[in-house]
């Protein structure tokens, strides 16, 4: 039998070892969460239609005030795949990755009109 002493440092011991599982599964479920495929694609062609309105503004194919509202448009795409993935454990479903991916088309046809 363990006296109050050492079931109370057997207590902090297993709390101690609890937490730190714990918190290494939420580390690991971070990590996957933001390399989620369908994630991944979606915010991999954000990056690549950003990266296609700074190449036409260069161009002067757009103008500044095209640039910020396409910019614009895009962020609420991503803030709305974020809040996607918020309701979903850190993943986004096909049917919302489809949607997102509609929003991204009507976003890349304005670039480069």
């Amino acid at each position: 039998m363990l006296n109050s002493t050492q079931k109370a440092a057997l207590a902090t011991v297993l709390l101690a070892l609890f937490s730190a599982s714990a918190s290494s599964a939420s580390a690991e479920e971070t990590r996957w969460e933001k390399r989620h495929p369908r994630r991944d694609q979606v915010n991999d062609r954000l990056a690549r239609q950003n990266h296609r309105i700074t190449e036409e503004r260069k161009e002067g194919e757009i103008t500044k005030q095209q640039a910020v509202a396409l910019r614009k448009e895009d962020r609420q795409i991503r803030q709305e795949e974020r809040s996607m993935a918020a309701q979903h454990g850190g993943h986004i479903t096909r049917a919302e990755q489809r949607d997102l991916n509609r929003q991204e088309n009507a976003v890349s046809r304005q670039i480069g009109k």
